[in-house]
């Protein structure tokens, strides 16, 4: 052997003649030395002799590779060319020359072989060879040699070119080779094929000859074998997961692989769903949703229940797996491509809040680069025409009916924009599916009627879909379900379609079962460790289930209001509650969370994850009594003014002082607006009047004096001729949408109107004022919808529900998204929708333009005016401590008291006297013996009388702000009772008898006579 390295074993020898001397530590150092040279020159031989090696294995396998090769070419169809060829492995030339060899022979004549003497040998080498053949066509599916590879891969994988051409061993064969193939990857292969050729190459010659691949396996094998539940998960997860599939292959080959896609076998893949949709990418799972999308659609109707689940389920598993709001289009979120800046009327950020879904505010939305074509084949799954399918599709299969209604919940939660269309989609087709899925899975549920336990119980995660379906389908219903059809019972000869769906007893029973799951989640002190987690059955954190619960029964609770249904407490909680010690807490949570000013208030979800007690206030206020929660507010009121005095107290002195105005009878609101427009309201106001001769009037403003002064207010701020309110025909109030009242002039008026009715709440004083309930409904919030236009305009009401329930083809009617509006003698045409003149009305998007023409009604028309009355009222009053916790009905309790019986012996116990008056004075006796014989009419005109209120104070006579007082006015028994209305003070003369008091007063009651300024 030759030295590579040179030859370091020579003796070295000294020839200095002189003798070294070594220090113990130097001796072992050259000890060390000369080990690690040795073991050096050791590496370097062993490597000498591998690198040798090698070169001798390289030069001999080439010599054998040629060797192969010459015999490879002088019979590449014989069984020791097929040796040669595996041997060989991966050659480019090899494998084109052996392929072009076979087709030159003819694949069915090469095939012969499976049968032939040498069968056994053949049988295992040509698997190898396929395997070679499909890694070549994987990587250049385009070269001209993978023509030839593919036609020798039909011929072998068709189990028909088999059979034909081997006769019954031919299935056999060819399913040998297939399982070979399929246990190193034969469809990743065949998606590696598709993806490296060019994206619209429809006209190359290769596609058509590797789609039918693609099915070879699944008529190999039986449906109850292994190998084809293999073959068909390799299918979905590695070909149909391919993006713009259907784009990519010619139309031919696209028709074949429709047809023999076998979706009636899907069931197989049912075990596996889970693992499909965990495996594949975030990209490969819509991409594998679009190809579902091109190639099922057509086939629901013929599918039976076992693949129909299947389906179902894995669009389910598919969709739950995306990131939230994967699929929601650019121009849902806010995109420049809106088309909204080029329409009449339309303003994108003041659309039509209808979505029903809730989707964790946390969740960002994740928008994927898609092409286009994809994203236009997506949006068919929300479809009207899909979602349709699907429920017609699952009406057929009643085992079908659960994944329905996990596929629909899924859908709606990962898509919300369009959850409001697939809901609509299923209310059209009838009250079938809300009477199926309260009758069928509701009622007999478990969930809300054994407490937490069975809520996160695992076993009962089959009950969450159809509950949470028909919660957002109900939801949704109610939007244009008129007071009418709500109330109309199953005996009603109206159609099914426009009947309330449940029976007013069904709708008890469901929205009590509601009430309890919501008190339950909201009433939990370890908030974050529930909400961290999922609800079992679904994709949804507790927190979203919560919020969709509260939506459905603040609908109900909005109906009962109007119109009691339900039974007497049906809504209280109370108990499971000490109302005592509820107030107190909550009055200690809210100061706790409390945020500092300028910092951005909480949400009510995020109160609700910080207190129970809040949460529940805020969210389902109506299960706590409206007299607890006044209480709270006027807790939560005199904690603003203890906080407002002592900012006060550190500014200036000046600051300190009582803001005084003067303001002339008959002027009062222009006097007001300019006095105290911008004034501090939450401090100490008080008010002179200057009477018609230009004086001041006597007397010192002690409260009675401001409360005359509202009382004044409101009568010349709401009267129909200032132009800024309007009154239907049950004299309720609501701002005028004409133009005028946009104006900057008329929103300051609407704002300083705000801020004086702000001041009678947070005074507790009572106003004779009535809103309307759409506008109420503003005030906290809410959305208001079909029943609140008959307020406003009962010809339009009429005409939405004629449209409603018309029975023909509503494009006869000849409508479309626009509405009319006339101002000055002029009308104009506004749409509802971009383009909306160029979209007609028709029986499946009816729904969607009765909610936007009444949105715009009732909602769109009034937006600034509204606006700046709740400016207005917000500086007065946290807009949270009313929204959160009350209806628009007791909103108007809280304005101006409610008309219940007066509790005669709470109203003497909080009575003031003075002069020769106190409670034992014998006309104060015959005064109260006379008022308790009275009628309620007459008692409640006694307290207008004198308070200008005729409804009892909400929380008793204690709470009336001045105190109800009763002073003598001299001993004239001929005169009549007085009033001075802004003391809350009743002046009455010295009556010897009852029956001579009784007939005074009546007469001072009902004579317009013995109001008193003095």
């Amino acid at each position: 052997m030759l030295p590579l390295f040179g030859n370091e074993k020579r003796r070295r020898i000294n020839l200095g003649g002189q003798t070294s001397v070594h220090t113990h530590d130097s001796i072992v150092n050259q000890a060390r030395v000369r080990r690690g040279e040795r073991e050096d020159r050791r590496r370097q031989h062993d490597s000498a002799i591998r690198i040798q090696a090698w070169w001798r294995g390289t030069r001999e396998a080439r010599l054998v590779r040629r060797e192969l090769f010459s015999i490879f070419q002088h019979d590449p169809l014989s069984i020791s060319g097929l040796r040669c060829l595996v041997l060989i492995g991966r050659s480019e030339q090899v494998l084109g020359m052996w392929s072009a060899a076979v087709v030159g022979v003819g694949e069915a004549a090469y095939l012969q072989n499976a049968t032939g003497p040498h069968r056994t040998s053949w049988l295992v080498l040509i698997r190898q060879v396929a395997f070679l053949l499909l890694q070549d066509v994987a990587s250049h599916p385009q070269e001209g040699r993978s023509i030839n590879h593919l036609r020798v891969l039909n011929a072998l994988l068709s189990s028909s070119t088999a059979s034909q051409t081997c006769g019954p061993q031919g299935s056999e064969f060819a399913a040998l080779v297939v399982g070979y193939l399929l246990q190193r990857g034969l469809y990743r292969s065949l998606a590696a094929a598709i993806m490296n050729s060019p994206l619209d190459a429809r006209d190359s010659p290769a596609l058509p000859l590797l789609i039918p691949i693609v099915t070879h396996p699944l008529h190999l094998y039986d449906q109850s074998r292994p190998e084809y539940t293999a073959a068909f998960l390799g299918l979905v997860q590695e070909v149909l997961s391919i993006p713009l599939l259907p784009n990519r292959i010619p139309l031919t080959s696209l028709t074949h692989l429709s047809s023999n896609l076998p979706l009636s076998a899907i069931s197989v893949l049912s075990a596996s769903v889970p693992t499909i949709a965990a495996s594949l990418s975030v990209e490969s799972r819509i991409h594998l949703i679009s190809s579902l999308l091109a190639f099922a659609p057509p086939r629901y109707s013929k599918l039976s229940a076992p693949p129909l689940n299947t389906l179902l389920h894995l669009f389910a598993a598919l969709l739950n797996a995306l990131p939230p709001r994967a699929l929601d289009p650019p121009s849902l979120n806010g995109d420049a491509d809106h088309p909204a800046s080029a329409t009449r009327g339309y303003d994108p950020d003041d659309d039509l809040p209808i979505v029903v879904t809730a989707v964790p505010s946390s969740s960002t939305p994740v928008l994927l680069p898609l092409d286009p074509r994809t994203r236009k084949r997506l949006q068919t799954i929300a479809s009207d025409t899909h979602v349709k399918a699907l429920l017609a599709a699952s009406q057929r299969h009643p085992s079908s009916r659960e994944a329905f209604f996990e596929f629909l919940l899924t859908l709606c939660t990962m898509w919300p924009s369009r959850s409001d269309a697939v809901l609509m989609a299923v209310m059209v087709s009838g009250a079938g599916t809300f009477r199926e899925l309260y009758r069928g899975y509701v009622r007999s549920s478990p969930l809300g009627k054994e407490g937490l336990a069975a809520l996160t119980d695992a076993t009962n995660a089959r009950h969450w879909p159809p509950l949470l379906v028909l919660t957002d389908l109900y939801a949704q219903a109610l939007l244009t379900m008129p007071d009418d059809e709500f109330f109309s019972n199953e005996l009603s000869a109206k159609p099914d379609g426009l009947r309330n769906p449940l029976t007013l007893d069904e709708v008890v029973a469901f929205s009590r079962m509601l009430l309890k799951i919501a008190f339950t989640l909201y009433w939990r002190d370890d908030q974050n460790s529930l909400l961290a987690a999922t609800v079992p059955g679904t994709n949804l954190q507790w927190d979203v289930v919560r919020e969709k619960l509260t939506k459905a029964l603040l609908a109900v609770h909005a109906r009962d209001s109007r119109r009691p249904f339900t039974p007497p407490d049906h809504w209280l909680v109370t108990s499971h509650l000490d109302m005592n010690l509820f107030v107190k807490a909550a009055i200690a949570e809210d100061r706790r969370l409390t945020q500092p000013a300028g910092t951005r208030a909480l949400s009510s979800r995020q109160v609700a994850s910080l207190s129970p007690r809040l949460g529940v206030l805020n969210n389902i206020p109506f299960a706590i009594p409206f007299e607890t929660r006044f209480r709270i507010l006027r807790a939560f009121i005199r904690h603003d003014r203890e906080e407002h005095v002592e900012s006060t107290l550190r500014r200036a002195y000046q600051y300190r002082l009582p803001r005084r105005a003067t303001v002339r009878r008959g002027h009062i609101a222009e006097d007001g607006f300019d006095k105290l427009g911008e004034a501090d309201l939450k401090g100490l106001v008080q008010i002179s009047f200057i009477d018609q001769f230009g004086e001041v009037e006597c007397g010192i403003d002690g409260g009675g004096v401001f409360k005359e002064f509202l009382t004044e207010i409101c009568k010349e701020a709401f009267h129909s001729d200032r132009g800024l309110w309007l009154e239907n025909k049950k004299n309720e109030l609501y701002p005028n949408p004409h133009s005028y009242a946009t104006e900057l002039h008329s929103l300051a008026w609407y704002r300083f109107i705000g801020r004086i009715l702000g001041k009678a709440i947070y005074e507790g004083i009572l106003v004779n004022v009535v809103f309307a309930g759409f506008f109420l409904a503003k005030w906290l919030g809410k959305q208001s919808f079909l029943d609140d236009l008959e307020s406003l305009d009962p010809e339009l009401y009429q005409g939405l529900l004629f449209l409603k329930r018309y029975p023909g083809n509503p494009e006869e009617l000849s409508l479309n998204f626009t509405v009319a509006v006339e101002e000055f003698g002029v009308a104009k045409t506004v749409d509802l929708v971009p383009n909306g003149s160029n979209i007609p009305v028709t029986r499946d998007n009816r729904l969607e333009y009765i909610l936007r023409i009444s949105y715009f009604r009732l909602t769109k028309q009034i937006k600034q005016q509204s606006e700046a009355f709740f400016e207005g009222l917000s500086d007065m009053i946290d807009p949270k401590w009313l929204s959160r916790m009350f209806n628009q009905q007791e909103l108007q309790i809280l304005l101006g008291g409610v008309d219940t019986p007066i509790d005669i012996d709470d109203w003497r116990a909080h009575t003031k006297y003075g002069g020769l008056f106190d409670s034992s004075h014998p006309t104060i006796a015959a005064f109260w013996a006379v008022v308790k014989t009275l009628t309620g009419d007459q008692q409640r005109a006694l307290l207008r009388f004198v308070t200008s209120v005729g409804r009892p104070p909400l929380l008793g006579f204690k709470e009336l702000n001045p105190p109800f007082c009763i002073r003598d006015s001299g001993g004239d028994e001929s005169r009549l009772p007085t009033a001075s209305t802004c003391f809350n003070l009743l002046k009455m003369p010295l009556y010897a008898s009852e029956a001579m008091l009784r007939q005074k007063l009546l007469q001072a009651l009902f004579a317009g006579a013995g109001f008193d300024l003095s």
